[in-house]
């Protein structure tokens, strides 16, 4: 499999690693863009990367709740400006109401639906938003929290949406408690919500990291092979701090100081009541979606070349 120097850029921005490295990594890999991850982490060049692709596409990510139904959505425009657009964000906003009230299936079920305050359907409103705005709009995705108590995070005017979903015993206000959560997956992005969701194969992987790691390491090269997976075994830890919600260091340590799920526990001796995360949704705006990237200098040049033609 071949890789070009936008892969190797790539790389470089998934690990932190220099250009030369990442390139060696590729050339030793085939061009896997995982399989390069684990070999610059088994060399101890880079940690955990995110996998996720960076953000390459316009709209908003938005969430709330809804006479106490949670809502988060993606709607994708073609660009920031058109996404900014008091147009487009009660777009948005509506189609949020839409999925609260109207339980649609999926975005295609949604599309059916019939838009607030009129008799068509979310269809024929996009297309006439889509010829007033004069860009192409999309729905995403969504995701509908109907049950327990919601709270909504958007971050950064909408680049981040964040549901997070909370069982409550009590009559308290957990507002609050679920926003500081929710600020937190937007800032850590975990992986999963709790150590338990974690796949054995992930843990698997994960020990292999660790073991080769130590492979690659002359001060530890030589130790047994039982005694390296013990000490990979210990590391597992670490893994789940890393990459599993409730067990993450909670980053308001002005509030807190130690997991989030001890925050949670330690908010909710503190409201007289009792809190247990059940679940959450995280969108980010673009994510996974390619976007053009024109190549201004090059167009202009082709202009030219064909100017004098």
């Amino acid at each position: 499999m071949a890789f070009t120097a936008q892969d190797v850029k790539k790389l470089r921005e998934m690990t932190n690693v220099g250009m030369m490295d990442c390139k060696k990594a590729l050339q030793a890999t085939d061009g896997d863009m995982d399989k390069a991850v684990d070999w610059l982490r088994e060399k101890g060049l880079a940690k955990a990367a995110k996998k996720a692709d960076r953000i390459a596409a316009e709209g908003v990510a938005y969430a709330t709740v809804v006479d106490g139904v949670g809502v988060v959505i993606e709607v994708n425009s073609e660009t920031d400006f058109a996404a900014k657009t008091e147009a487009f964000l009660t777009l948005v906003h509506d189609l949020a109401a839409v999925v609260a009230q109207q339980d649609p299936a999926d975005v295609e079920a949604l599309k059916a639906c019939t838009y607030p305050g009129t008799a068509l359907t979310v269809t024929e409103i996009m297309q006439e938003k889509v010829m007033s705005i004069g860009e192409n709009m999309q729905i995403r995705r969504f995701t509908r929290f109907p049950n327990n108590t919601s709270v909504a995070y958007v971050h950064m005017g909408g680049t981040h949406g964040v549901l997070v979903n909370l069982a409550v015993e009590g009559d308290i206000d957990v507002t609050e408690v679920g926003k500081n959560v929710a600020m937190q997956i937007a800032a850590m992005s975990p992986k999963y919500w709790d150590k338990s969701m974690v796949p054995q194969a992930d843990v698997d992987h994960e020990l292999q990291v660790q073991v080769a790691l130590m492979d690659n390491d002359p001060k530890m090269a030589g130790k047994p092979a039982n005694i390296k997976e013990k000490i990979a075994a210990g590391k597992i830890n670490a893994f789940y701090k890393e990459s599993c919600l409730l067990q993450q260091d909670f980053v308001r340590s002005d509030l807190f100081q130690g997991s989030v799920e001890g925050y949670i526990a330690d908010a909710a001796k503190k409201l007289g009541g009792k809190i247990t995360f059940v679940d959450a949704a995280h969108y980010v705006k673009g994510e996974g979606i390619e976007k053009k990237v024109d190549d201004f200098a090059a167009e202009v040049a082709a202009q030219v070349a064909n100017a004098g033609k």
